[in-house]
């Protein structure tokens, strides 16, 4: 069962985010592998992850392109399957569960936000929020009201009837924050965030994931800039599949020191 546990307040308009009260930690990997098959020698992305995410916490995963922190968060979201170890997210294994029990965990418990945002490029930024909250099980008006609300939380009230196409690269990325934030996830994960934006929409996209996890959200997040990972309180450090170190990031220290 899930509970709120605090307010995001940006602009006007608040939103609640929830976290698990069962369990410590929203998310737990256990000797996580994961090998991928190719012609002559088999890809061995992951090579025993073992990673934890505290409620309400914000980690970033960081580590050169193909050290396998990407294949990371597609198994934490249950997008593909590890080929050893277990995963728990809300207190709730993944093993033995098919792919509609996979996705009815994913719909329950966790928000993605992509590189290249992924929206429906032919519906409106409403509807494409709306939409994610109908998927999780929001009555319609329940889900329109989410969308709205969401949009105001993401300063993006004026584009409600817009398509994605005519948004900049920060307000599409800003839209896919908000879809993601839909079903109220337990854990939001984010694939490079930044990573297709400019230099401004980057940084306006960092203040917000700041603000969220003021707010109470759990935040795993994979980059390979140092800038990103600066944003969150942890940064796991990954190479070869494998975790090297972990640290409190910089902003988190000046945050205790105050």
């Amino acid at each position: 069962m899930c509970c709120p546990v605090g307010l995001v307040a940006v602009g006007a308009a608040a939103v609640q985010s929830r976290v698990v009260s069962a369990a410590p930690e929203v998310l737990k990997t256990v000797r996580l592998r994961k090998t991928f098959e190719s012609v002559g020698a088999p890809v061995r992305a992951l090579r025993g992850v073992d990673l934890a995410v505290d409620a309400g916490e914000f980690v970033a995963v960081m580590g050169p392109s193909g050290c396998g922190k990407s294949t990371l968060l597609n198994l934490v979201a249950g997008l593909e399957a590890p080929s050893d170890g277990e995963i728990f997210l809300a207190g709730e294994s993944f093993a033995g569960k098919d792919e509609s029990g996979l996705a009815h965990l994913r719909r329950r418990h966790v928000g993605f936000v992509f590189q290249f945002f992924n929206l429906l490029e032919d519906t409106s930024a409403l509807e494409n929020v709306a939409l994610a909250a109908a998927i999780a099980g929001a009555p319609r008006r329940r889900a329109e009201l989410r969308a709205r609300e969401l949009l105001d939380l993401l300063g993006l009230p004026d584009k409600a009837a817009e398509l994605p196409g005519v948004l900049s690269g920060g307000q599409r990325q800003r839209l896919a924050i908000a879809r993601a934030l839909a079903n109220e996830p337990t854990l939001l994960l984010a694939d490079e965030p930044t990573g297709a934006l400019d230099s401004a929409g980057g940084l306006e996209v960092l203040e917000l994931f700041r603000r969220l996890h003021a707010g109470g959200q759990a935040i795993l997040l994979v980059t390979h800039d140092e800038r990103v990972a600066d944003a969150a309180e942890r940064v796991v450090r990954i190479q070869d599949g494998r975790i090297v170190g972990s640290t409190i990031a910089p902003s988190a220290v000046r945050a205790v020191r105050g």
